[in-house]
């Protein structure tokens, strides 16, 4: 019988069933379509010759230039913000106080508890000592001269660290030093509860639950980079805004912005007018309980610091009224684009004496979190709720052919968490989210804009940063166990550790080996009741390195369990000619897969020889 040739039309389809999805693709993972055709993802490396490894789960990734065109980075944590220049990374976590304490210490026990009235740290915060008299407990000088985590917090003037050397005597009070604060620590990951211990102090007596309405939310921390200039902004997402300059090298930490405002939910610069836009700010500056999150506030044009309206300047600020928070917002094609949790907005710079003008774009169609819009040369993607949209002048739904799979099992407490990357190299916008299981990134769902198909998998990335500054684009992992040391020596530091990597670097997930696969849908002979026999298949594959193995899974009907074909798994060596089979049924299900170091593959087309077989 002469070779059948079997089309795949591009993309994975969840939104039919398997045999409904008949010369389509139905699941895949570490697997892009490119021409049309599947082929496996690029792999990854360590960032930089020397691997880093970050406290806390990273939640942004900035890359950009200096004056003189050197590269700069930076990444946020949930802990802590670091800075890259010149082959080295700093940590630039800014410092929020400063002040005199002394130590309590017990014989025997590297507990030492600090005194500070009023310190205003939690558990998990960065303390560096430093200047320590007295040698408290018989603890040297030099051993307290450290950053540590605070452990506890027992109360409001005392919190314990742990000391490298154990005391050698009970001290109270004793020894002097000063205590430089960083910022307060936010959570890795969203909470809300209902019920026990929720709602305003009070609201309750105790040992009862709390009535149903009462609700207790604590979102992820997230950060939010720009440049201005060559300057780096840092907008602690529904807290402060600061500043780092790279002019004054690694070794000076991120400023808060004096004149701010001191909470919002976003920001950014506008151009080219050079304005520092917040957006979900404070009504009356210098006030966080002001905070309206519909509320937007711009600076004076090239004074990122003068936020108050005056006839000389073109500070000032609008109120948007559809939605209940401004969750993101980005540049984009001659405007601001301004995301609310249902709608979307755009801000147009007017010159005086307005300075700005505000337009509603769409309704029902806000974002998800605060990192979930990307603009892809005048085109904006972002990710709602409940499904994908695009503007392009006008709000469009995306058709998606994964979305019951991806909003059908999406971890709405973690919306906070969900990040989208750009690469452009390959036409993709890519959203990283948690499902259902998990309460970490643990999958991703990849749109190709210039193809327009949908892919899905597993590759767990918390940020990404397109290549632009560098080769390559930036993308973070998190581990929550890991205690692997970091970049500075920190006594007492806990688990938790993101690593940065190279997208796209290599074949290999960091030299180990990527398992990739894509799954057909079942595919028969004809319609009506016939069974088939397939005898022989001529693979096609584009730069093979590498084996690969093609598995061809059979069923009678739609319902019925899978089984393997007798002669399964088939492996395809870069020289396979053709390759024998047994396979009978009247469904059969092609499956791709790979898991080798060093190898890649590009499917192209599948000749089989299929011909009516009898029903025993």
């Amino acid at each position: 019988m002469a070779l059948l040739r079997l089309p795949f039309k591009p993309g994975v389809d969840k939104q039919n069933t398997e045999y409904g999805v008949e010369g389509g693709w139905v699941d895949s993972d570490y697997i892009r379509f490119r021409y049309g055709l599947p082929e496996k993802l690029g792999g990854w490396t360590d960032f930089g010759e020397t691997v880093v490894n970050f406290v806390g789960l990273i939640s942004d990734i900035f890359a950009w230039n200096g004056l003189d065109g050197e590269p700069y980075a930076a990444v946020g944590t949930n802990r802590k913000v670091y800075a890259f220049y010149g082959g080295t990374w700093a940590d630039i976590t800014p410092i929020r106080d400063t002040g005199p304490v002394t130590f309590t210490t017990v014989s025997g026990s590297t507990t030492v508890t600090v005194n500070d009235t009023a310190h205003g740290a939690i558990a998990g915060d960065f303390v560096t000592i430093s200047a320590t008299t007295g040698n408290p407990g018989g603890i040297p000088n030099a051993s307290l001269n450290n950053e540590f985590e605070i452990q506890s917090v027992p109360n409001a003037n005392t919190y314990t660290i742990l000391s490298p050397v154990a005391a050698t005597s009970l001290a109270t009070a004793v020894g002097t030093a000063t205590a430089t604060y960083q910022l307060n620590i936010g959570s890795e990951i969203s909470f809300v509860d209902f019920g026990w211990g929720t709602g305003t102090w009070g609201l309750s007596t105790w040992g009862t639950p709390r009535p149903p309405s009462a609700v207790t939310s604590l979102f992820a921390r997230v950060w939010q980079f720009d440049a201005y200039g060559e300057d780096l902004i840092l907008q602690l997402v529904n807290g402060g805004v600061y500043k780092w300059l790279p002019s004054t090298g690694l070794s000076v930490r991120a400023a808060v912005i004096a004149g701010a405002p001191t909470k919002s939910k976003y920001a950014l610069i506008s151009t080219p007018d050079r304005h520092l836009v917040c957006f979900g700010t404070e009504t009356t500056l210098s006030s966080p309980s002001t905070q309206d999150p519909m509320f937007v506030r711009f600076s004076a044009q090239e004074n990122i610091g003068d936020f108050v309206a005056t006839a000389t300047n073109t500070a000032g600020g609008q109120r948007l009224t559809d939605g209940n928070q401004i969750l993101s917002a980005l540049r984009s094609r001659g405007q601001i684009l301004i995301w609310t949790d249902t709608s979307l907005h755009g801000q147009q710079y007017l010159g005086p004496p307005y300075t700005f003008g505000f337009q509603q774009l769409g309704a029902n169609c806000g974002t998800i979190g605060p990192h979930a819009a990307a603009d892809v040369n005048g085109v904006a993607y972002w990710m709602s709720r409940e499904a994908f949209f695009m503007f392009d002048g006008t709000v469009k739904k995306l058709a998606c052919t994964v979305q019951d799979y991806v909003f059908g099992d999406i971890n709405i407490v973690q919306s906070t968490s969900v990040n989208v990357g750009i690469n452009t190299q390959f036409n993709e916008v890519t959203w990283f989210y948690a499902t259902l299981d998990s309460d970490y990134i643990d999958r991703f769902v990849t749109y190709n804009y210039l193809e327009n198909v949908w892919s899905i998998g597993t590759m767990a990335r918390t940020a990404w940063a397109d290549a632009n500054t560098f080769k390559k684009p930036l993308a973070s992992e998190y581990s929550p166990s890991d205690t692997a040391s970091t970049i500075s020596t920190i006594y007492g530091l806990t688990a938790g550790r993101s690593q940065l990597y190279n997208q796209e670097d290599g074949v290999d997930a960091n030299g180990d080996a990527i398992d990739a696969f894509v799954y057909s849908g079942y595919f028969d002979i004809g319609d009506g009741d016939q069974m088939l026999l397939m005898q022989k298949f001529i693979p096609d594959f584009k730069r093979q390195v590498g084996n690969i193995t093609v598995q061809l899974r059979l069923r009678a009907y739609a319902q019925a369990t899978a089984v393997p074909s007798s002669l399964d798994p088939y492996v395809i060596a870069p020289n396979t000619e053709f390759v024998s089979t047994r396979a009978r049924g009247r469904q059969i299900q092609l499956r791709i897969e790979s898991d080798e170091v060093n190898s890649f593959w590009r499917f192209g087309t599948m000749r089989v020889d299929i011909r009516p077989d009898g029903n025993r």
